[in-house]
């Protein structure tokens, strides 16, 4: 898939978790929601998007809930 359309994706998941007043657990449940419904590919590609191209285009939570959790979507 487009590495465009994962990050504006991955971007409407985050903005619909960064309203949460526990910015941590906002992270953990942008990635456990991105873990459930996204494919293996679309995860790995994201991971790569955040470290290689330090997630240009992704908004702050979701760049740092990627990287910070990476391992759980691997």
């Amino acid at each position: 898939m487009d590495i465009e359309q994962l990050i504006i994706m991955a971007n409407q998941i985050g903005t619909f978790f960064k309203s949460s007043p526990d910015v941590e657990q906002a992270q953990k449940d942008i990635v456990m929601h991105i873990k459930r419904f996204w494919a293996l590919s679309m995860r790995l590609q994201l991971i790569e998007h955040a470290q290689t191209k330090e997630g240009k285009g992704l908004l702050p939570i979701v760049k740092d809930a990627v990287i910070q959790h990476q391992a759980l979507l691997a």
